[in-house]
Protein backbone atom coordinates (compact mmCIF):
# COMPACT_ATOMS: atom_id res chain seq x y z
CA UNK A 1 0.00 0.00 0.00
CA UNK A 2 3.05 2.40 0.43
CA UNK A 3 3.47 2.37 -3.32
CA UNK A 4 -0.24 4.27 -3.92
CA UNK A 5 0.30 6.31 -0.71
CA UNK A 6 3.76 7.87 -2.53
CA UNK A 7 1.83 7.50 -5.61
CA UNK A 8 -0.79 10.04 -4.17
CA UNK A 9 1.79 12.43 -2.38
CA UNK A 10 3.87 12.47 -5.61
CA UNK A 11 0.49 13.30 -7.68
CA UNK A 12 -0.49 16.13 -5.00
CA UNK A 13 3.11 17.53 -5.36
CA UNK A 14 2.76 18.27 -8.98
CA UNK A 15 -0.89 19.57 -8.99
CA UNK A 16 0.09 21.91 -6.36
CA UNK A 17 3.30 22.54 -8.40
CA UNK A 18 0.81 23.34 -11.48
CA UNK A 19 -2.21 25.40 -9.89
CA UNK A 20 1.01 27.33 -8.80
CA UNK A 21 2.61 28.05 -11.99
CA UNK A 22 -0.40 28.58 -13.10
CA UNK A 23 -1.70 31.01 -10.76
CA UNK A 24 1.14 33.39 -11.48
CA UNK A 25 0.72 32.87 -15.30
CA UNK A 26 -2.84 34.12 -14.36
CA UNK A 27 -1.41 36.99 -12.34
CA UNK A 28 0.87 38.28 -14.73
CA UNK A 29 -1.57 37.98 -17.79
CA UNK A 30 -3.65 40.31 -15.55
CA UNK A 31 -0.97 42.59 -15.24
CA UNK A 32 0.04 42.71 -19.05
CA UNK A 33 -3.72 43.80 -19.46
CA UNK A 34 -2.89 47.16 -17.71
CA UNK A 35 -0.98 47.98 -20.24
CA UNK A 36 -0.80 47.65 -24.13
CA UNK A 37 1.83 45.19 -25.02
CA UNK A 38 3.03 44.17 -28.54
CA UNK A 39 0.80 41.46 -29.73
CA UNK A 40 3.61 39.91 -31.46
CA UNK A 41 5.67 39.51 -28.39
CA UNK A 42 6.38 36.07 -27.64
CA UNK A 43 5.74 36.17 -24.19
CA UNK A 44 2.48 38.06 -24.26
CA UNK A 45 1.37 35.12 -26.72
CA UNK A 46 2.38 32.50 -24.20
CA UNK A 47 0.32 34.03 -21.61
CA UNK A 48 -2.71 34.99 -23.71
CA UNK A 49 -3.21 31.50 -25.13
CA UNK A 50 -2.21 29.85 -21.52
CA UNK A 51 -4.96 31.87 -20.05
CA UNK A 52 -7.47 32.71 -22.65
CA UNK A 53 -9.39 29.08 -22.95
CA UNK A 54 -10.21 29.39 -19.24
CA UNK A 55 -10.94 33.23 -18.94
CA UNK A 56 -13.27 32.38 -22.06
CA UNK A 57 -15.28 29.71 -20.39
CA UNK A 58 -15.65 31.72 -17.00
CA UNK A 59 -16.47 34.69 -19.14
CA UNK A 60 -19.28 32.69 -21.00
CA UNK A 61 -21.14 31.73 -18.16
CA UNK A 62 -20.27 35.01 -15.87
CA UNK A 63 -19.95 37.92 -17.42
CA UNK A 64 -17.55 39.79 -14.85
CA UNK A 65 -16.62 43.02 -16.84
CA UNK A 66 -18.02 45.89 -14.79
CA UNK A 67 -17.23 49.60 -15.79
CA UNK A 68 -14.26 48.53 -18.04
CA UNK A 69 -12.73 46.10 -15.56
CA UNK A 70 -12.70 42.80 -15.80
CA UNK A 71 -13.14 41.15 -12.99
CA UNK A 72 -12.59 36.75 -14.34
CA UNK A 73 -8.58 36.62 -13.36
CA UNK A 74 -10.24 36.55 -9.74
CA UNK A 75 -12.65 34.24 -9.82
CA UNK A 76 -10.00 32.15 -11.66
CA UNK A 77 -7.63 32.76 -9.11
CA UNK A 78 -10.08 31.49 -6.17
CA UNK A 79 -10.68 28.37 -8.26
CA UNK A 80 -7.33 27.84 -8.06
CA UNK A 81 -7.39 28.42 -4.35
CA UNK A 82 -10.09 26.37 -3.98
CA UNK A 83 -8.31 23.39 -5.74
CA UNK A 84 -5.39 23.87 -3.43
CA UNK A 85 -7.12 23.76 -0.36
CA UNK A 86 -9.65 21.24 -1.48
CA UNK A 87 -7.87 18.66 -3.86
CA UNK A 88 -4.62 18.87 -2.75
CA UNK A 89 -4.79 18.60 0.58
CA UNK A 90 -7.53 15.69 -0.16
CA UNK A 91 -4.92 13.60 -2.21
CA UNK A 92 -2.13 13.96 0.86
CA UNK A 93 -5.20 13.15 3.43
CA UNK A 94 -5.94 10.32 1.44
CA UNK A 95 -2.14 8.81 0.77
CA UNK A 96 -1.85 9.28 5.14
CA UNK A 97 -4.81 6.93 5.71
CA UNK A 98 -3.39 4.58 3.13
CA UNK A 99 0.01 4.42 4.23
CA UNK A 100 -0.96 3.79 8.05
CA UNK A 101 -1.55 8.13 8.92
CA UNK A 102 2.46 8.11 8.68
CA UNK A 103 3.97 11.21 8.28
CA UNK A 104 4.24 12.39 4.91
CA UNK A 105 7.39 14.72 4.05
CA UNK A 106 8.24 14.85 7.08
CA UNK A 107 5.05 15.78 8.91
CA UNK A 108 4.21 18.71 7.00
CA UNK A 109 0.94 17.56 5.17
CA UNK A 110 -0.88 15.95 7.96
Amino acid sequence: MFVLSNFLVATAVVVNAVLNIYWWIIIASAVLSWVNPDPYNPIVRFLRSATEPVMYRVRRVLPLAFGGVDFTPIVVLLAITFLQVFLVKTLYQLAASIGGGSAILGGQFN
